[in-house]
């Protein structure tokens, strides 16, 4: 099975280089490349990919509204947005997960670490275990500024006591095994209580459960300085 990837950036020569890399994998190929958000969006409606490799910082419409965009159409509910960026910018990494992102990877990465991530995205998971993604959120998805939208805690009133477990230990950025270990059970039994929390919560994917277990205030954030 292919993995279809629509680029988005205003870098051409990086686009080239991402494109020659793609299509010298034999699972996966590139269907269409965007120089912005605008055009993300259409070709999205477009060629349905499995996934966008999106850039944030483009002309005109970035890749944060490009991914709400992208996120919120019910037409392309298949459609997962892996962003590429740069650690500067985490603030927007944060508001692009927010938005429905599934993960994101610093343009610096190598070219196994990229291809790994976008398999790993277009296979329903998400790339929300690294020590600095998991800083991201607890830094500001639980902000002050973002109160106001958050979640209230009793729309988890759904789950079992064990899938709010479950589902706090993704959030901290746990693998399936980890949690397996954790709670002397199988991975594929986590597995199961991961996605019927995403189905009872209309999570699109795990990423986005990570951001619910935040903002309904089932994890706390801790400060990216321990507290200090």
């Amino acid at each position: 099975m292919t993995i279809r990837v629509l680029l988005a950036d205003d870098q051409a020569l990086l686009r080239a280089t991402f494109r020659i890399l793609i299509d010298s994998c034999a699972d996966m190929e590139v269907v269409g490349e965007a120089t912005d958000g605008t055009e993300a969006l259409e070709l999205a409606r477009l060629h349905r990919p499995d996934l966008v490799l999106m850039d944030i910082r483009m002309p005109g419409t970035d890749g944060l509204a490009a991914t709400s965009a992208i996120c919120a159409d019910p037409d392309l509910t298949a459609v997962r947005v892996l962003i590429l960026t740069t650690f500067e910018i985490d603030e927007y990494v944060a508001q692009a997960l927010r938005a429905g992102a599934s993960g994101f990877l610093g343009k610096d990465v190598t070219a196994d670490v990229l291809l790994a991530g976008i398999r790993t995205v277009a296979a329903g998971e998400s790339l929300l275990s690294a020590t600095a993604t998991r800083t991201l959120i607890t830094r500001f998805l639980s902000s002050p500024a973002e109160s106001a939208q958050s979640a209230a805690p009793e729309h988890l009133s759904a789950l079992t006591a064990r899938e709010r477990e479950v589902m706090a230990w993704v959030a901290e950025g746990h693998s399936n095994e980890e949690i397996a270990g954790k709670l002397y059970v199988s991975p594929l039994t986590v597995r199961t209580h991961v996605h019927r929390a995403m189905t009872k919560l209309g999570a699109r994917d795990r990423a986005q459960l990570v951001v619910m277990a935040y903002q309904s205030g089932l994890v706390r954030a801790v400060p990216p300085n321990g507290g200090e």
